[in-house]
């Protein structure tokens, strides 16, 4: 079996999204089981110069799309990064899920040799796609899962590695 990008992005941020959306149900849960304020846990950090959950949340979500975007070569969708609750994160996730399961897997042949643009800071920096999105978009995701999935262990959300790993 050929290793394509596609099969090394798609499956793996679905993946990832979905534990997401687990873990964040899970959340929402725990602070109506408890009569918490939302609020406490949607902008709880790990560290204070850290992102809190929300953007955590949001960032892990545009990696998802952002990378299946470049790689199959289509325009990165913009969202407005406007959530405020639990359902508002979770509907952000499905629709990263749909995005993402959404786009052509044909529209990835190809993409282990082709260059991917990115413009951070007005600075435009080229990158192999695969060397992107190995060592870039991946860890990157994996990083604001982790990250979110912590910030919720840490305030009392029973979750486990499966829960992380969306075979919960």
């Amino acid at each position: 079996m050929t290793i394509t990008a596609h099969r090394v992005s798609v499956p793996v941020f679905v993946q990832g999204l979905k534990g997401l959306s687990g873990v964040l149900a899970k959340a929402a849960a725990h602070v109506e089981e408890r009569k918490l304020d939302p609020e406490a846990l949607l902008k709880a950090r790990l560290y204070p110069d850290m992102f809190p959950l929300i953007r955590q949340v949001q960032i892990a979500t545009d990696f998802a799309k952002g990378a299946s975007a470049r790689l199959a070569q289509v325009e990165v969708p913009a969202w407005d990064d406007n959530e405020t609750s639990f359902e508002d994160l979770s509907a952000r996730v499905d629709r990263a899920i749909a995005y993402v399961e959404g786009l052509d897997p044909a529209a990835f042949e190809g993409a282990e040799d082709r260059t991917v643009a990115l413009t951070r800071r007005g600075e435009t920096t080229e990158h192999n796609a695969l060397d992107y999105l190995t060592t870039q978009a991946l860890p990157n995701f994996y990083f604001h899962l982790s990250t979110a999935y912590a910030i919720l262990r840490e305030n009392g959300v029973v979750l486990g590695k499966r829960d992380f790993l969306g075979t919960a």
